[in-house]
């Protein structure tokens, strides 16, 4: 592998710099707005399994006493 100097390397890193394109602020806005609602979905979801098995393990060590 060759070696690159610390100038080269501020170079490539200054090119791949200019490459990013950054999100507007519309498509930053809709993308919070979906992770918003996903995990509240998730949450209600695992909220839903949590009360489920609770009950289960519940009825379960009803049965034991």
């Amino acid at each position: 592998m060759a070696k690159t100097s610390p100038a080269e390397f501020i170079n490539q890193v200054r090119a791949e710099a200019r490459k990013i394109v950054w999100p507007t602020g519309r498509e930053t806005l809709q993308t919070t707005i979906m992770v918003l609602i996903m995990t509240t979905i998730l949450a209600l979801f695992f909220l839903g399994v949590d009360t489920v098995f609770n009950a289960i393990v519940s009825w379960l060590t009803s049965l034991a006493r």
